[in-house]
């Protein structure tokens, strides 16, 4: 458990350095997918959302990447389980997430990188306000 634990807590700091000084120095890692192909991946604005949450900026947060944000605290949740299940030597208690939950979740993320590159909705895109 003390492992698990310094694990996270380890990955949250070097996080948190990488945000910072990324911010400080402008020298975040690119997206390959909008630098070669100038498309808006699933995953475009999720530093810059991450960023702003750790700055409190949380409408802002949502305008960078609006659907991780909104699973951000699912993701965590999921997490925390699969930690605690596996400590424990228990079944996770979320059992919905068998394998057609994790198809339909993946298909929702490549539809929204599909619909966030046309332009009737450009309000997906990352934006700053």
């Amino acid at each position: 458990m003390r492992r698990e634990i310094f694990k996270i807590v380890l990955v949250i700091f070097l996080l948190i350095v990488y945000l910072l000084v990324g911010n400080h120095f402008n020298i975040y890692l690119f997206c390959p997918i909008k630098k070669f192909l100038g498309l808006y991946c699933p995953g475009c604005g999720v530093t810059r959302m991450l960023y702003s949450i750790l700055k409190g900026q949380f409408y802002q947060a949502f305008r960078y990447n609006p659907l991780i944000f909104i699973s951000l605290p699912f993701i965590v949740i999921y997490y925390m389980d699969y930690l605690y299940s596996n400590t424990k030597n228990k079944d996770t208690k979320l059992h919905f997430l068998e394998p057609g939950i994790w198809y339909f979740l993946i298909a929702i993320f490549i539809i929204y990188g599909i619909l966030r590159n046309i332009e009737f909705f450009d309000f997906l895109r990352p934006t700053v306000i």
